[in-house]
């Protein structure tokens, strides 16, 4: 898993500290600046004076409500803040040059229905440059189409070629990905477990530049390396995407291992100390997100990471935005089901306090999606109210530069070239406003639901720009959030018309975001389901084309 992708903490914060703040007067509340009230004496003034007044009682439940979505947010903003500063002080901190050391190596490639990828996933983990006798590879898969024959054929060629390669194929889906890593473990040969999505392309090189940093440091339990992209210019979205990637494997994962924080593992492109993954528990599906959950279980029983940004191992970007929502709805029930079952073990533990914040701001970092939709709704009740909220957290706006920032400095610290990505920043914010509604509905599942079914991403084998998706299997239908896509759009339209009849102009650039983003993310999944059917229909239609002249001949 990786970072929570919120770039609408900017817009909330700043849109609704400017709406609690309106000089006029406050009827209900008989003060004439909002600016000078606190809560307290404001609530107090108000029930001395309107007593039982609905008025006043709307007052001080919207500003309740306003204190718990924003203060929440202002707090992601500012670690935000943080993690950029700390990534400034801490990027030349690099760990000391490796040298030669060759202990055995399983590496593990999980895969579930992926046709179009799993032939070339095999080949580049086959072509890993290691001793044959000592590196193991294991397939495995939980296919229920034709991928399981296609990793068969590839997995037998490399056999006969001398590689110790398996295909463990399991007829049922049994604590998903997890279960699968579990079945594998207690098969594997290897003192250290490499994983693998179905997507990556590890270089030839890959397991060179990692195995040998566990040498010497009995302590480290896993090494994490960066994702690169290998369709990162296919099209706005995949750019916006990488714009927040690079953000989380460039900025905020090197600042939080060398800066002594608690990192999460990204579920692939690593590789963990047998022993280590043994001893924080094994892999457990009592979360989506079975990755993040037993690194922060390793490293609070002692083990230490590594995180290596200058080995890359590239993958393929979600090129729809129905698989984006997907993938991301994934990891926010997922990390959201992490900080329930590790709110408590971090606070028992004996590290730092400010580790702790922060690992519980990480932990927690979907929940601004939530958080994000009530400021949006309670914008209109507030519009209504004729001197705004009786508070000012004005200064507050400056935390919603914290995730713009970040995201500027890891395309930075890539080089002049990549700052042209900063460019999609606005469509970044459209796809991270226009996810809202489903996220929101998994964090919510992952608050009161353990474990749940892991959903895949679909992959398509798309490279650079070119490749399509419409002729290919796996393109999603609809799901159950288009709708309210659909509603948010048209509530955060009226409420903008509403702020331009009564003049409350600054509000709207915040709306209109949320418009185009519910707008967007929700057509965007009906046009990709009508492409995905019309080419079906098409196929067919050629199909039968096809047979009939053939009949005819």
């Amino acid at each position: 898993m990786q970072r929570a992708i919120t770039p609408p903490v900017a817009g909330s914060i700043a849109a609704q500290w400017r709406l609690a703040q309106r000089p006029r007067l406050i009827p209900a509340v008989g003060i004439t600046s909002a600016q000078d009230a606190t809560i307290p004496q404001a609530v107090l003034y108000c029930g001395r004076c309107h007593r039982g007044s609905r008025a006043v009682l709307a007052v001080y439940a919207l500003t309740v409500i306003y204190l718990l979505a924003t203060i929440p947010l202002a707090a992601y903003g500012f670690n935000s803040w943080f993690l950029t500063l700390l990534y400034i002080f801490v990027a030349r901190r690099t760990a000391p040059a490796p040298g030669q050391y060759e202990p055995t190596v399983t590496v593990q490639l999980p895969v579930y229905n992926e046709r179009w990828v799993v032939r070339r996933l095999i080949d580049a983990a086959a072509s890993l440059d290691y001793p044959r006798h000592r590196l193991q590879i294991q397939v495995l898969d939980d296919s229920t189409d034709d991928t399981t024959s296609i990793a068969a054929a590839a997995v037998q060629r490399w056999r006969q070629a001398g590689v110790d390669i398996k295909l463990i194929h399991r007829r049922n889906r049994l604590g998903y990905k997890a279960g699968a890593l579990a079945r594998g473990l207690r098969q594997a040969k290897g003192e250290f477990i490499a994983i693998f999505d179905a997507d990556f392309l590890p270089p030839r090189d890959w397991l060179r530049a990692t195995v040998p940093h566990f040498a010497g440091r009995p302590d480290v339990g896993f090494v994490q390396t960066r994702w690169g992209h290998l369709n990162g210019d296919y099209s706005p979205i995949t750019r916006a995407q990488v714009l927040a990637l690079d953000g989380h494997f460039m900025v905020e994962q090197t600042a939080r291992q060398r800066g002594g924080l608690l990192m999460g593992f990204n579920g692939t492109a690593g590789i963990w100390r047998r022993k280590c993954l043994e001893d924080a528990g094994g892999w457990d599906a009592r979360t989506v997100c079975e990755d993040l959950d037993l690194s922060f279980r390793a490293q609070l029983a002692g083990w230490r990471c590594l995180y290596l940004p200058h080995v890359v191992a590239p993958a393929e970007v979600p090129a729809l935005v129905s698989a984006f929502k997907r993938q991301q709805r994934r990891w926010a029930m997922g990390s959201t089901q992490c900080l329930r079952h590790l709110t408590k073990p971090i606070l028992k533990s004996r590290l730092p306090v400010w580790t702790k914040a922060e690992a519980l701001i990480h932990l927690a970092g979907y929940a601004n999606h939530l958080l994000s939709l009530i400021v949006l709704l309670i914008t209109l009740p507030v519009l209504f109210l004729k001197g705004g909220l009786p508070i000012d957290l004005a200064f507050l706006g400056i935390a919603g530069l914290g995730p713009p920032l970040l995201f500027a400095v890891g395309q930075v610290a890539q080089g002049l070239p990549s700052l042209k990505r900063l460019l999609y920043l606005p469509m970044l914010v459209i796809l991270g406003m226009g996810i809202a509604c489903s996220n929101s509905v998994a964090v919510i599942n992952g608050l009161l639901h353990d474990g749940g079914e892991f959903q895949r991403t679909p992959k398509f084998s798309l490279q650079g720009a070119s490749g399509e998706w419409k002729d290919k299997r796996y393109a999603l239908g609809l799901d159950s959030t288009t709708a309210m896509e659909l509603v948010f759009t048209a509530y955060a339209l009226a409420t903008m018309v509403m702020a331009w009849l009564l003049h409350e102009s600054y509000a709207m650039p915040f709306l209109a975001f949320y418009a185009v983003g519910f707008g967007y993310v929700g057509l965007s999944g009906v046009l990709e389901q009508r492409l995905a059917r019309e080419h079906t229909k098409q196929s067919a239609a050629l199909q039968r084309q096809t047979s009939s002249s053939s009949g005819i001949m």
